[in-house]
């Protein structure tokens, strides 16, 4: 009896222990500092510092022996020895030339009353203005009337009728590309858009502006479908998901909770909207003959996908998610800090071999000894990682986090045999960002239509930025084309693809006028 209940203190001990982490680490999710960042650069008023660096000190700080060393704070702003950034240029912008004269009884002399002459300008200045009104376009489309007598001439011809993107609609091209990208690349709520506009002197009604949205989807559905064509043909993705609320009842689907996917390639960028977050959403994004490697965090949908049992998709697993492991370790287990703090130090180790690996060019000789140096490195961690797991009593949280890591080995270290993989997935993590916003600002899609129009136009407007294309000119010239085409989708809308834009549409288009119109070119 004596034994049964010092095994159950027992028990009850551990299991205190392991509320009394989760606790800790619910604490610092909810309460914490949102940053990965350790040590000062969590305290206000630090300069944020880089975590692989202080990673590389924590493990020199974790051995036996060592002192830790106090490091100064880096002080803010243009840090000595770093290039001055570039004077911004705002030569491209028109000029309105404003006088400042002075009136006739300051320009006479204050003994004789003799007037001043005219004796030229001071220096000019400049100043920024932006300007930002509503107005009414006013058409008049001139009639000519026949002067002679032949028969085969219409008695009155008349000037063309001016094409509009949504026929009948009062609403120009210019309301529709504001409205567009307030929504979906500043994520805007509507309401907060027409208040907007209603401090310019335009008054829209929320219902026209919603039924506009619902007849201009249409014309972004043609390009979507090439975007995911596009896709399918890469070698390389990185994927990740979020939550995306469609307040719709939809026969089959229980509560709101709809997703959002992405699949992010050089090139080009797909978003997706489901019902559902299992294996079968990117199944049917890739179809059946793609073929590369997928960048994802370590959820489960994605190893189940056919295409990953098939051997035609492998898996790159993030690191940015292994080292996360590390932290709430050492959040959660303060008795586990120096360890953690040695495992995190290894992974800044590993970054940084492999970012000075990416610095050669893969056929010389630097990129092969560097190369050495970054698979020496992997395997010593690997070595580690087995040696720990062999440890008799070996705490559960260490055994839980080493466990995942030698379970996730094989794609975590697929970057060191392939280059061109990120180490990490935080690229489709920060385009994945604008959903977020979005889903913060205005909660997500009211129904159906407005979550497959909010996807397109996610879309559209990622993977111009991804070609450095400015999306409200590109936005401009496109429904432009459609209204020429009697408010539908052009024929030609393959030429409207980023990749397929003529060297002066990317010249006209591009973010930076003259850096980009240079590059356009010199390409064409």
């Amino acid at each position: 009896m004596f034994r049964t209940a010092k095994q159950r203190e027992a028990t009850k001990d551990v299991r205190i222990a392991e509320l009394e982490a989760e606790n800790r680490i619910l604490k610092q999710r909810l309460y914490g500092a949102r940053s990965e960042s350790r040590h000062g650069a969590d305290q206000p008023g630090t300069p944020m510092q880089d975590p692989l660096a202080e990673d590389a000190a924590a493990a020199e700080a974790a051995k036996p022996g060592s002192v830790p060393a106090t490091k100064p704070r880096r002080k803010r702003g243009q840090q000595k020895g770093n290039p001055i950034p570039k004077r911004r240029d705002y030569s491209h912008l028109p000029v309105l030339t404003e006088e400042r004269v002075l009136s006739d009884d300051e320009t006479r002399c204050h003994g004789c009353g003799k007037p001043y002459a005219l004796g030229g300008y001071e220096e000019d200045k400049e100043i920024i203005e932006v300007e930002v009104k509503a107005y009414r376009r006013r058409i008049r489309r001139r009639r000519y009337l026949r002067t002679c007598s032949c028969p085969d001439s219409p008695a009155v011809v008349a000037a063309p009728v001016v094409p509009r993107v949504l026929p009948h609609s009062r609403l120009g091209i210019s309301v529709w590309v504001q409205i567009l990208l307030d929504k979906y690349n500043y994520s805007r709520a509507t309401h907060k858009q027409l208040d907007d506009l209603r401090g310019h002197g335009l008054d829209l009604a929320s219902g026209t502006v919603t039924s506009g949205l619902q007849r201009l989807a249409a014309l972004f559905e043609p390009l979507y479908v090439k975007l995911r064509e596009r896709s399918r043909q890469q070698g390389l993705w990185n994927a990740d998901e979020t939550r995306w609320p469609v307040f719709q009842v939809v026969a089959g689907k229980v509560g709101n909770r709809w997703y959002i996917w992405l699949f992010e390639s050089a090139d080009c960028v797909v978003f997706t909207l489901d019902k559902g977050r299992a294996h079968d959403v990117p199944e049917n994004h890739f179809g059946e003959t793609a073929k590369g490697i997928l960048v994802v965090d370590r959820y489960s949908a994605y190893k189940a996908m056919k295409h990953v049992k098939a051997g035609r998709l492998r898996l790159a697993f993030c690191w940015a998610h292994q080292r996360r492991d590390f932290l709430d370790v050492e959040k959660s287990w303060p008795k586990l800090s120096d360890w953690a703090a040695g495992w995190l130090g290894r992974i800044g180790e590993l970054y940084k071999h492999n970012g000075e690996r990416l610095q050669e060019k893969t056929t010389s000789r630097a990129f092969k000894r560097k190369d050495k140096s970054l698979r020496r490195a992997a395997e010593e961690m690997r070595k580690s990682m087995e040696a720990e797991l062999q440890e008799q009593g070996l705490h559960p949280a260490r055994r839980k986090v080493l466990q995942s890591m030698q379970e996730h080995w094989a794609g975590l270290t697929l970057f060191v045999d392939n280059p061109q993989v990120p180490m990490d997935n935080n690229a489709s993590e920060r385009t994945l960002r604008i959903a977020a916003l979005c889903r913060k600002n205005y909660y997500g899609s009211g129904c159906e239509w407005s979550g497959k129009l909010a996807v397109w136009m996610f879309s559209v407007v990622a993977t111009l930025k991804k070609h450095r294309l400015n999306p409200r000119k590109w936005l401009t010239a496109y429904l432009q084309a459609c209204a020429e085409a009697g408010g539908k989708v052009p024929e030609d809308v393959d030429k409207w693809l980023p990749w397929n834009l003529s060297a002066r549409q990317k010249k006209d288009m591009a973010e930076q006028p003259d850096e980009q119109g240079e590059a356009s070119d010199q390409q064409g």
